[in-house]
């Protein structure tokens, strides 16, 4: 009876702890995630295409070639394709793989590299752009399931073997596993996803807010008026004004940093695709996106809008010097100066628009260019400026300016220069010349104002030796102005007016992508047929909608020749991208011979005669065959003309004209495929080279 009680003892024991972990593995498998799906995208996708501002993705293996455009070096252009950038920044491989993508401000500037077997171009300004990473969810961020489209035209992505419409003219949600959403976080409508083809083996979350503007914050380290203090008195021992360089207290409150904005996008709005290479869109224009920032600095003003001096109109940013080593009574002699400045410029909203940025350790946005526009506020304002401290960070503030100042939230008014001009007491510290030559290259003009240069003892302090002509415009000596002493400061108000002011000599607003008259030469010979010309001339579309056209900037002409030549349009014809789209389309093919010698003296007398004397002279030659004349001669006519020339050969062009009709060197400026389809391949790599021959250009 014992042994049997023993036994049943036993028995209830174990049965209750079997029990027991049976429960607790239930339990367990209860608290795991819901396995959800990354969507698969395809290779030419865009992240302008795609509504939700962070996602995780599935790039197809094969998305390294040149046919999905890059734009930029580690932040892109939003019409970047997407996988391909993660490519190009060495997130994946051509075999594809798991991204995470994140939308952020569109930058002024987008500088192109060759990394990872992936060519990416520069752009001088775009409204949105995008990080790619690896493909972990971030912690405590839930992604989508599903991928939100915006397109005007309707495309076919893969789900399983069916493929499916999607854009605007069908729109359906792919269900998947519902996404369960923790108590805590708040829910916030979102448009109806796209159809997407999903990967069912990687459990993400879904994001359910999406990221706005914030304000991050610095304070410089109690240590750093200490450093200054050593600049200020080791370094300047021997001046005679260095005792009066008083160092400011350190501030115990948090000091505000001028944000990134992120884009934020109404539920349902449409986000507007830009640049599709293998589809005809005449009326899109390329820097026309939808995408706005998040404007945080917009107060409105004491007194009525003034329409200040027309003779000068600029946008206007000044770089504010609040380091520590300046002083306090150095730092209101400054705000006195920019007050002077503001007068004598006459702000208003026909003329001059002024903001200010202080650099210090960070910068920071003390008002934008449509905060003020009228003199008497914007001194006001001035007057109340508060010095940050810190170092003298004139690269990290250039870098800042170019990537957030002058856009289209901010006031930027597009027609009118953009200007910077940098206060900066002593020298930097930091390095200058590469944020500089990329604020160059976006077009922004660099002043430098100098105070109390370093001496001949104190210049082995000095980071970055001739820092100022590594950074202004040109080196002329236009763009600098040296000043011995603070207080002498008030005598070059209005010698630096006048320098502002004279658009004329403001020589950097002139981008790669905004100074040429453009003249295609079109083979219309027999050889080529009726589809090919089509091909051809949506060729010549997407290389033209790269630039920024009006009358005053980028110009395009055409000419179609056969054995004889037609002048399609000239560069004063049109004067909006879109009339020269739809011009382009019109071109009709003309069936004959090929002159090819006869076509360019043609058009250097037809249109290149006729550029204006400040644009840059490019002529774009496209032919399939040898040329029934002499090319040599009318080539090097076009050439001592100032005719930049490039050749793009098809089929049966022959090589040795190619190289004679081409600009020095010749492997720059001369292209061969083999059929008409695979011309788009070129596009990226002639934008390129047009820019990447205008920045090369000397700076005196």
């Amino acid at each position: 009876a014992s042994l049997t009680m023993k036994a049943t003892v036993i028995a209830t024991f174990f049965g209750v702890f079997l029990t027991c972990t049976y429960t607790a593995k239930e339990a367990t498998k209860k608290t795991k995630k819901a396995k959800l799906y990354v969507p698969q995208i395809d290779c030419d996708v865009k992240a302008g295409k795609i509504i939700n501002p962070e996602f995780i993705a599935k790039c197809p293996p094969g998305c390294q070639d040149v046919k999905y455009r890059v734009y930029g070096t580690d932040i892109y252009a939003s019409f970047s394709s997407i996988c391909n950038a993660a490519i190009h920044s060495g997130i994946i491989d051509n075999t594809g793989g798991k991204i995470l993508v994140q939308k952020v401000a569109g930058h002024s500037g987008y500088r192109g590299s060759f990394s990872n077997g992936v060519r990416s171009l520069s752009l001088p300004r775009w409204r949105e752009s995008f990080l790619v990473s690896e493909g972990k969810p971030r912690k405590g961020v839930t992604y989508p399931s599903t991928l939100e489209y915006s397109s005007s035209k309707t495309t076919a992505v893969k789900s399983g073997n069916v493929n499916v419409p999607t854009g605007d003219a069908v729109r359906k949600e792919h269900q998947t596993t519902p996404v369960p959403t923790p108590a805590t976080q708040v829910a916030t409508t979102t448009p109806t996803p796209t159809t997407t083809t999903t990967d069912p083996s990687t459990t993400v979350p879904q994001p359910t807010t999406t990221p706005a503007a914030t304000r991050t914050t610095a304070a410089a380290a109690n240590a750093r008026p200490g450093l200054h203090r050593v600049r200020d008195m080791a370094f300047r021992g021997t001046s005679t004004s260095a005792s009066n360089r008083n160092i400011l207290p350190h501030n115990t409150g948090v000091q505000p940093q001028e944000s990134v904005a992120t884009f934020q996008r109404a539920a349902g709005s449409p986000a507007h695709l830009a640049m599709e290479t293998d589809s005809w869109k005449p009326g899109l224009s390329l820097f026309d996106t939808g995408f706005s920032s998040k404007e945080e600095l917009n107060p409105k003003p004491l007194e009525p809008i003034s329409q200040g001096n027309q003779n000068c109109k600029v946008d206007l940013s000044f770089l504010m010097d609040g380091s520590w080593s300046i002083g306090k009574r150095r730092f209101q002699l400054q705000k006195r100066f920019l007050g002077n400045m503001a007068q004598a410029l006459g702000i208003g909203s026909a003329g001059p628009l002024m903001g200010i940025v202080q650099y210090g350790d960070e910068p920071a946005t003390e008002f934008n260019l449509k905060t003020y526009t009228n003199s008497k506020d914007l001194r006001n304002a001035i007057e109340k400026i508060q010095q940050k401290g810190g170092l003298s960070n004139v690269g990290k503030a250039l870098s800042f300016v170019n990537k957030n100042f002058f856009s289209d939230a901010n006031g930027n008014r597009g027609g009118a220069p953009n200007v910077v001009v940098v206060i900066v007491d002593g020298w930097p510290t930091d390095r200058v010349e590469e944020a500089s030559r990329l604020a160059r290259e976006s077009g922004i003009n660099i002043f430098f104002v100098t105070v109390e240069a370093a001496a001949q003892s104190e210049k082995q302090h000095v980071i970055e030796p001739n820092f100022v002509d590594k950074a202004v415009c040109r080196t002329s000596g236009f763009y600098s102005i040296n000043v011995p002493s603070w207080f002498s400061l008030h005598k070059v108000v209005q010698p630096l007016v006048k320098r502002v002011c004279d658009s004329d000599r403001l020589a950097c607003s002139k981008t790669c992508l905004n100074s040429a008259d453009i003249g295609f030469v079109i083979d219309g010979s027999s050889s080529v047929g009726t589809g090919n010309f089509r091909t051809v001339l949506q060729f010549v579309a997407n290389i033209s909608k790269e630039f920024e056209i009006s009358d005053t900037d980028t110009r395009i002409g055409a000419v179609q020749y056969t054995y004889e030549q037609r002048l399609e349009f000239s560069f004063d014809k049109h004067s909006t991208k879109q009339d020269v789209l739809n011009a382009i389309k019109r071109i009709a093919y003309w069936s004959g011979g090929t002159s090819t010698g006869a076509a360019i003296s043609y058009a250097s007398e037809q249109l290149f005669s006729k550029s204006k004397p400040n644009k840059r002279k490019i002529m774009i030659l496209i032919t399939d065959g040898r040329s029934y004349d002499d090319v040599s001669v009318p080539a090097m006519a076009a050439h001592q003309n100032g005719v930049i020339a490039y050749s793009i050969g098809v089929a049966w062009a022959a090589p040795d004209e190619l190289e004679a009709i081409a600009s020095d060197p010749a492997k720059e400026h001369s292209f061969f495929v083999d059929e008409f389809d695979n011309l788009y391949r070129y596009v990226n790599q002639l934008i390129q080279n047009i820019c990447t021959e205008f920045n090369s250009q000397p700076r005196n």
